[in-house]
């Protein structure tokens, strides 16, 4: 994945976190839809393996 889109989805994850779910969903909608299709399951991956870092949880 290019390192603009993986900022993207972490900055997104920084949005939500602080209580801003348009503004996170807008900036990781914007990078979903800007990659390519070969990025698109390392995305997926990254979002799974990352979802704490939306909710500010640990398991």
């Amino acid at each position: 994945m290019r390192p603009q889109i993986r900022a993207a989805l972490e900055r997104s994850a920084e949005l939500t976190r602080a209580n801003r779910l348009v503004d996170g969903m807008c900036m990781g909608e914007a990078a979903i839809n800007q990659a390519t299709d070969d990025e698109h399951p390392e995305i997926q991956q990254w979002l799974t393996e990352h979802a704490d870092d939306f909710t500010g949880q640990e398991d």
